[in-house]
């Protein structure tokens, strides 16, 4: 991590207990970021907290540090049942979920705290049999947490401390009835540390902290502008017919490391992954309707460079903490300004420098001046020259074992070949 993004506070001057104190010595850090030296001292005091800080920022290791040091302090009733978590930490996808329990694996390693993770799409009966047994800290997501805390698998009644992650995700995806479900059946607030953190501090997530929090202290770490400082943002526009020969163009001049496309339908993602396979450019799909197990072998084939270009709808705008992304490409903008910023917030992660290349089309050009708006600058225009547009080969066909219902669109097509725009809306919950 660049010390360009990091404060001089020290882990080793905090005051943690020592075998999380050896957890992160190995894990790697030495140095806090400003939102883990801003907040992890209040939460060691027993502060309750509600945290704004960008993508990327290290607010996942803030929040697992306090977690870990609230329950390595402060000793479990000993009354406590087998199946009484210590701990719960919310997360709205499944990938976030996953990347989660991966950090706190590694800070983990010598406290002898016993996590779980519970999320929905594969092995039921595996986590059932896992919170039967008993963890201290149980991190999933909201649907798949209900379902067991219905069937009283476990319940809440231990519960030491508590996150809310990317908690305006939660309103996005329609989980806040289910958290609120949650937090309703744990001790009273002042019988626990809450934390939530979010990238944005909207009217209704502060009403969410305050409603079910201990008189929460709000810490907001942003840079100057919304997007992070050293992605260069660049946006066409471009006609629906060429969007595709553009794209292809555009990576067979530019040949990206490690790149992210991000479409706002399953029907886009498909098209678009079809074009760039049919075309010699090796590509992994990532959507609603891609089953658990493949979705996450996708990203760790990205992650270890065996996959060059992912094709993602927004399930993969947040959460993911990949290294080394060179390009985002906005096929289609989006059509929220803050999910352009969560889109882009994939490259110039730590310090890195990215870019950011955007469409903007026949059916999405009047997002940008929404976008630009809210990022607070006018995105770079580029004319869409002859010499950039590739002659496309034929799309590729996906097998029939995972090819969706619908067909796939050739490229550009009518607005009656695409959803209907939907704005603040809940879509499928990932639970």
């Amino acid at each position: 991590m660049s010390n360009t993004h990091l404060s001089d506070t020290r882990f080793a001057d905090l005051s943690l207990a020592e075998p999380l104190q050896t957890g992160i010595k190995d894990a790697g850090y030495t140095f806090c970021t400003p939102i883990q030296a801003k907040t992890i001292p209040l939460l060691l005091e027993g502060k309750d907290l509600a945290g704004q800080a960008q993508t990327g920022t290290g607010k996942t290791v803030a929040f697992l540090v306090a977690t870990m040091n609230r329950l390595l302090t402060s000793p479990a009733n000993e009354n406590r049942q087998v199946n009484q978590p210590l701990a719960l930490i919310l997360a709205p996808t499944r990938e976030l979920a996953v990347q989660i329990h991966k950090d706190a694996v590694a800070l983990n390693a010598h406290t002898g705290l016993k996590l779980g993770l519970i999320y929905g799409g594969t092995n039921y009966e595996q986590q059932r049999t896992q919170l039967s047994e008993g963890v201290d800290i149980l991190i999933g997501t909201p649907g798949r947490i209900i379902d067991f805390f219905k069937q009283k698998v476990f319940n809440l009644r231990a519960i030491q401390a508590m996150v809310l992650d990317e908690a305006d995700r939660m309103f996005d995806l329609g989980f806040i009835s289910d958290i609120r479900f949650l937090l309703r059946r744990m001790p009273e607030p002042d019988k626990r540390l809450n934390m939530l953190f979010s990238a944005t501090m909207s009217f209704r997530v502060t009403e969410l902290a305050y409603e079910h929090m201990n008189n929460p202290t709000v810490v907001a770490v942003e840079t100057e502008s919304v997007t992070a400082d050293k992605v260069e943002q660049i946006v066409y526009y471009t006609a629906n017919n060429e969007k595709i020969p553009l794209l292809i163009g555009l990576f067979k001049q530019i040949n990206p490391p490690r790149a992210i496309v991000f479409v706002n339908t399953k029907r886009a993602a498909d098209t678009v992954w079809s074009y760039l396979e049919g075309n010699g450019l090796k590509a992994g799909l990532l959507s609603g309707d891609i089953p658990q197990k493949k979705r996450l072998r996708l990203l760790e084939g990205f992650q270890q460079g065996e996959l060059p270009i992912l094709v993602a709808t927004d399930v993969a705008a947040r959460g993911l903490h990949i290294p080394e992304i060179s390009h985002v490409f906005n096929y289609d903008l989006p059509q929220n300004a803050e999910d352009y910023v969560h889109r882009i917030g994939r490259t110039a992660r730590a310090g890195a420098s990215g870019i950011a290349i955007s469409f903007a089309c026949e059916d999405s050009a009047f997002y940008l001046p929404e976008i630009e708006a809210y990022i607070g600058i006018k995105i770079e225009s580029k004319h869409v020259d002859a010499e950039l547009l590739a002659k496309p080969a034929p799309a590729v066909k996906r097998p029939k074992s995972s090819k969706p219902k619908h067909a796939q669109r050739k490229p550009g097509g009518s607005n009656r070949d695409r959803r209907p725009p939907r704005r603040h809306t809940s879509s499928p919950k990932q639970g």
